[in-house]
């Protein structure tokens, strides 16, 4: 098998596990989203270890834990990761599986403006129109939804900065994670500790069944994170472009088709204004990625013989 279809099957196969996480948080009910997320970090953590061990990556670990940069932007990359995935688990067991889904869809449009703010890089016309009809999709979709679509803003807007600064750090994902989790994992027993005193907590309460399913939320972490990571060395980062849209289609498929909520004619003309956004973005990225090749071409071919 080539490494291009490889890594376009690791990419696939990444962004569907991302797609499926809908069905997957409710089943770890009747656990709390702020408790889901304390043993996603937990389990989390212990998962990469071991995976570190067997891959025998603890120099990369060693190497990042010993720059005080690069742990200060994990430091503040943890903290997003933990605001994002609370905010989704919180959002999905709550029924709002569709605005996740938006979340995801205005996403890429977020990450480019935080390019222009924080590194200085200059948009495109095309990427300019892209930007101002997502804004619209925004605006058509506070009207109908009679409030900002708060859910969806908080999801793109936390993935995007922290992926803003993972951009900042040379670290892999395993690594990366590892100390992500790391100087998170105190709080975050802390906070079961507190939930098992008050009374509040679902272990013990709903089986050993429940218990395994919570511990599984490592696995469920890090596989992704890992297969996107081993696509992205693997293809242009073109194809992954087209290739995420593919999380938020199934998010979007799963609220409304199997949780059945509801799709108004004001809703879905707000969607089709951002999938109209996203695909100029797309047209514009795909544009651009074939004139920089041919521009690489040009240079590389050797100059004509002289007379």
């Amino acid at each position: 098998m080539s490494e291009r279809r490889t890594g376009v099957l690791m990419g696939l196969a990444a962004y569907g596990l991302w797609g499926l996480f809908p069905l997957y948080f409710p089943l770890l009910e009747p656990a709390g989203g702020v408790e889901i997320v304390a043993h996603r970090i937990v389990w989390s953590l212990l998962f990469v270890a071991l995976l570190l061990t067997v891959l025998r990556g603890w120099s990369a670990v060693r190497r990042a834990a010993t720059d005080r940069r690069t742990l200060l932007i994990l430091a503040g990359a943890a903290v997003l990761i933990t605001g994002n995935w609370l905010t989704f688990v919180i959002a999905v067991n709550a029924g709002h599986v569709v605005e996740t889904s938006l979340g995801y869809f205005i996403n890429p449009l977020v990450s480019v403006l935080l390019g222009v703010c924080f590194l200085g890089e200059r948009l495109r016309r095309l990427q300019w129109i892209a930007v101002g009809t997502a804004a619209v999709a925004v605006a058509i979709l506070t009207v109908e939804y009679g409030r900002p679509p708060w859910i969806a803003i908080l999801l793109a807007g936390t993935f995007a900065t922290y992926g803003l600064l993972k951009k900042l750090v040379r670290v892999d994902a395993a690594p990366g994670l590892f100390l992500e989790t790391l100087i998170l994992v105190v709080p975050a027993l802390v906070v079961l500790v507190v939930l098992q005193v008050r009374g509040a907590s679902s272990l013990g309460e709903a089986g050993a069944g429940h218990v395994l399913l919570l511990m599984t939320s490592g696995i469920a972490t890090a596989i992704p994170l890992l297969l996107f990571a081993a696509s992205t060395r693997r293809i242009p980062l073109s194809t992954v472009g087209l290739l995420q849209y593919l999380t938020p289609l199934m998010q979007l498929a799963i609220g409304v088709f199997v949780n059945g909520e509801p799709m108004p004619p004001a809703r879905l003309a707000g969607f089709v204004v951002v999938w109209l956004a996203l695909a100029i973005f797309t047209v514009d990225g795909l544009r651009a990625n074939r004139a920089t090749r041919a521009a690489r071409r040009d240079t590389l071919e050797p100059a004509p013989a002289g007379l």
